[in-house]
């Protein structure tokens, strides 16, 4: 896909109700610009997928959308193949539906854990002086506090992800040291926190309502959380948040090992 062309893998997200970003295609295309594709009968779209490598040891499968009226007739199947290729011998990852996940073993992915989606409405808090603008932290501290929570180095998308002008970011600090940072942005419906990481229970509690009180207030907003973390449900749990979705989270080697109990929100279905 081209940058432009990427607009309509978000247009038939949006239609499967996965509720992507308003500003989501410049940060995505911007992570693997060959990583996109469209699969076209006649030159009408019949289906996408996307394949981001970060680097040679890791990638991520996301937006596997076939148009209803073209399923069945084993277009997706040719998207999926193009796609595992182009991953190569690389641990790939993906956030599948549920209902899709024997498929997914099929192709020898593995089950780590359920991430599950949670909708809340928005609201006002007094924001911490220790929550401060992420872009006032140096970007090269932001980067290695990612590093400990993501199966793989994103300096690229990272930058692009947190100086979107529509997204907010946020960090908090322990005597100056950073111990978590989270991102909310516009969605087509509400707002959306992604990533959501923290030392512990507290600093993520902080950086939740401060994220939350910079949106209008009664918007629906959404936090994607591993159910594993049962702190980070505990959160969405505590602000009235109520589940709406889940995925699974799968492999296909072994899961990597990322400190999981200061993850309590998922930066995106589609890239992870």
């Amino acid at each position: 896909m081209s940058k432009e062309e990427i607009g309509i893998a978000i247009t038939w997200a949006s239609a499967e109700g996965w509720n992507p970003g308003l500003y989501d295609i410049s940060p995505f295309y911007g992570a693997d610009n060959n990583g996109f594709f469209l699969g076209s009968i006649e030159n009408k779209p019949v289906g996408c997928i996307s394949a981001v490598s970060y680097g040679k040891g890791f990638g991520f499968i996301g937006f596997y959308i076939v148009r209803p009226e073209f399923r069945g007739r084993g277009y997706g199947i040719k998207l999926w193949r193009h796609a595992i290729g182009y991953m190569g011998e690389r641990n790939i990852g993906l956030d599948g539906v549920l209902a899709q996940q024997e498929n997914y073993k099929k192709s020898g992915f593995k089950l780590a854990y359920r991430n599950i989606r949670f909708e809340g409405i928005a609201r006002n808090f007094k924001i911490p002086s220790h929550i401060v603008s992420l872009l006032s932290v140096p970007f090269e501290t932001v980067v290695a506090y990612d590093d400990r929570l993501f199966p793989a180095s994103r300096p690229r998308f990272l930058n692009l992800w947190i100086n979107v002008p529509a997204h907010i970011c946020l960090a908090a600090l322990d005597n100056e040291r950073l111990a978590g940072f989270g991102v909310i942005r516009p969605c087509q419906k509400g707002f959306k926190i992604g990533p959501l990481f923290a030392d512990n229970p507290e600093f993520a509690q902080d950086l939740f309502c401060s994220l939350i009180s910079h949106v209008p207030n009664h918007k629906y907003v959404y936090l994607d959380t591993p159910e594993v973390n049962t702190e980070a449900v505990g959160l969405a749990g505590k602000y009235g948040m109520a589940r709406v979705f889940e995925t699974a989270r799968m492999y296909t080697k072994t899961e990597p090992k990322i400190e999981i109990e200061k993850l309590f929100g998922v930066t995106s279905f589609e890239l992870g």
